[in-house]
């Protein structure tokens, strides 16, 4: 959806895609008009105001569509977790980004990855008096603090600012430039090089146990997997460390 004259330039990198894209206006009329298991691309790069709106209006609806947020980056600075997206994308992002996150979307299906409270597909995650408690780990907002199986984790403030801002929206994958700019901010100039460090730290205080609860989507950025309940796999687990492993190596 997009109030452009010209929809090739909303994400240039879709129409080097093999997707099939229907171009719709940003109106209300136009949610009915939308196909069945498809995922919506949100143009919000010039009208904010009007995005919220349509997002708000396709959930009250009761449409599980997925919406992906098309951004500039200083959009980064309004959009939270009540916007009810599966997920946000840059407008200059590359085609591997773009393949990536359609992946990723289609994959989770119509829950949005942006809940602090979690949802059905992230059952483990919850909020209660500032605290985020996902399986054994707990993160205290207010406290500022963390803990494992009832210990203290020694964490630095910028190593607990991004522990907190993965926790708080489980499942989501950002680029090493978003968690830049939401966890240091627009007034740090330093480069995303500083995001790995700090999740290798991170990492390390976790522990080899716990340390794929920040996993690594390749080519894409970091997202934290809250633990399996029933389902837990020691096999897919075991292959997220190993992914983990390769692709930081590849960052040194």
């Amino acid at each position: 959806m997009t109030f452009a004259n010209d929809p090739a330039t909303v994400l240039p990198s879709l129409a080097l895609l093999s997707h099939r894209v229907r171009v719709l206006p940003m109106d209300a009329a136009s949610l009915v008009k939308m196909p069945e298991n498809t995922i919506l691309f949100l143009d919000a790069r010039d009208d904010l105001a009007t995005a919220k709106t349509l997002c708000n209006l396709i959930h009250a609806s009761g449409l599980s569509t997925p919406i992906v947020l098309v951004l500039t980056e200083g959009g980064f600075t309004v959009v939270n977790s009540q916007w009810g997206i599966a997920d946000v994308v840059v407008t200059s992002a590359s085609p591997a980004e773009v393949e990536g996150r359609l992946r990723l979307v289609s994959e989770r299906g119509n829950a949005p990855a942006t809940s602090m409270m979690g949802n059905a597909s992230e059952p483990t995650t919850t909020v209660e008096d500032g605290q985020i408690r996902s399986g054994d780990l707990i993160v205290d907002t207010n406290g500022y603090t963390a803990s494992l199986h009832g210990r203290p984790i020694d964490l630095a403030y910028k190593e607990f600012e991004l522990l907190k801002y993965l926790v708080q929206h489980p499942g989501r994958v950002f680029t090493r430039a978003q968690l830049l700019q939401e966890v240091w901010g627009y007034d740090y100039y330093g480069g995303t090089r500083t995001v790995d460090v700090h999740i290798r730290r991170l990492r390390a205080k976790l522990g080899g146990e716990y340390e794929h609860l920040i996993g690594t989507v390749r080519n894409v950025g970091y997202r934290f997997d809250p633990p399996e309940n029933d389902k837990g796999d020691a096999a897919a687990q075991q292959a997220a460390r190993s992914s983990t492993h390769s692709s930081d190596s590849a960052t040194e």
